[in-house]
């Protein structure tokens, strides 16, 4: 969608006498709804450049932006070679960094100012110049917009194509800016959610070096829910959420005495009880947040020993009533739980695991996630069979 200030710069290029006021409006319309959707500042280099070459009718067009770490410009868009940087007050585009004006140059190779540096990289020989500056909202130079050597009857570019040019600057200045303002709020929300998965998995091994149980008990977790999810017909960042959120489901146990946590034999009534109390207290942790990967890692923490036909616990919760994630989640709990070794049991046997939920399809689990782990069985299972290899490896290494 094209603002106001746009419209106001075509009609001003239009209206500068031209005689192909008609090229002009074509390229205008045809790049500026490009330019207004696209996001990603590469592109917006490309498609600039191309405008602006278009424009004037140029060989090449670059846009350079000023690089404040390095004290350099840079350009990623230069047409015929690729990124290039140069000292900040080299060459053409140097002076019009640090003086704010605009050049019109006919002859480069006769100006004291040019650099030849970048003919002598790109094996190019440039004459005519332009170069307008960039500046952002606070009317600072960002960068600067070059056109090289005038293609056509022309061999130099005219007073009106350092109009168009100067006019396409303000547009693009305005959209880079834009551009880098995006950037940089993607930058933080990228931090922002590496930061909670880091957080996320920090808790849950937390939580898990409390227990005895067997090492990466949440990151098996965390990936067979996963493809769980993927194979459900889940949309892939759905699932992505669900890998993200299971390392957090038992996260209440962090709150429950060692001596429950660790006991190798059954648990007493009383003892049972504590321990199905880790569901509401991880939940209820969770729900403090503010931060929506959390609060949703709540839900699973507090549906992960839910049954399909109501009975489990904490709120007895049946069927569709219980959060899918939570309903996934059960599933590769349960089976890293039996496939791994506990203070309270050595693994099962693979055929016992596999039959034992063929005996809950419908009672503790969802029917058709019985059914998608069983399909990809040898996938979900095959990490345990390669565990159990290296256990039997060294058993026997030791036995010599």
């Amino acid at each position: 969608m094209e603002s106001g200030m746009d419209m106001d710069i075509a009609k001003a290029m239009v209206g500068s006498g031209a005689g192909d006021s008609e090229r002009i409006l074509d390229l205008l319309f045809s790049y500026m709804p490009k330019i207004a959707a696209e996001r990603r500042m590469d592109s917006l280099l490309v498609l600039m450049a191309d405008l602006g070459r278009s424009l004037v009718q140029a060989d090449r067009c670059s846009l350079w932006l000023i690089d404040s770490d390095t004290n350099e410009l840079w350009t990623k868009v230069a047409h015929g070679v690729k990124q290039l940087r140069i000292p900040i007050g080299a060459g053409f585009v140097g002076y019009s960094v640090k003086s704010g004006e605009a050049l019109l140059v006919e002859d480069a190779y006769a100006d004291e100012r040019f650099d030849r540096r970048s003919d002598n990289l790109t094996h190019y020989r440039t004459t005519s110049v332009m170069t307008v500056p960039l500046r952002d909202g606070n009317g600072k130079v960002m960068g600067v917009y070059q056109a090289i050597n005038k293609k056509g009857d022309s061999a130099v570019f005219s007073k009106q194509d350092l109009e168009r040019l100067a006019l396409t600057a303000v547009y693009s200045a305005k959209t880079i800016e834009s551009a880098q303002l995006t950037e940089e709020l993607q930058k933080s929300k990228d931090e922002l959610e590496a930061t909670q998965e880091e957080l996320i998995h920090i808790l849950g091994d937390i939580s898990e070096s409390r227990s005895r149980e067997t090492g990466d008990h949440i990151q098996r977790v965390a990936e067979i829910s996963y493809k769980l999810a993927v194979y459900y017909g889940l949309p892939k960042a759905e699932a992505e959420r669900i890998r993200l959120a299971a390392p957090m489901h038992d996260l209440g146990k962090v709150g429950i005495p060692d001596a429950v946590l660790n006991k190798p034999g059954r648990f007493t009534d009383e003892e049972f009880a504590t321990m199905k109390s880790h569901a509401v207290r991880g939940e209820e942790i969770l729900q403090k947040s503010k931060r929506d990967l959390l609060r949703f890692a709540a839900t699973l923490a507090g549906a992960h020993h839910e049954r399909w036909d109501g009975t489990g616990y904490p709120r007895g919760l049946k069927g569709e009533e219980i959060p899918l994630a939570g309903r996934i989640c059960a599933v590769a709990d349960v089976l890293d739980a039996l496939a791994s070794p506990r203070c309270y049991k050595p693994a099962w046997p693979e055929d016992k695991v596999r039959e034992e939920f063929q005996k809950q399809r419908g009672k503790q689990f969802q029917p058709e996630l019985v059914d998608v782990l069983l399909e990809h069985w040898d996938e979900m299972f095959n990490y345990f069979r390669r565990i159990r290899a290296e256990v039997e490896a060294l058993r026997q290494a030791a036995a010599v």
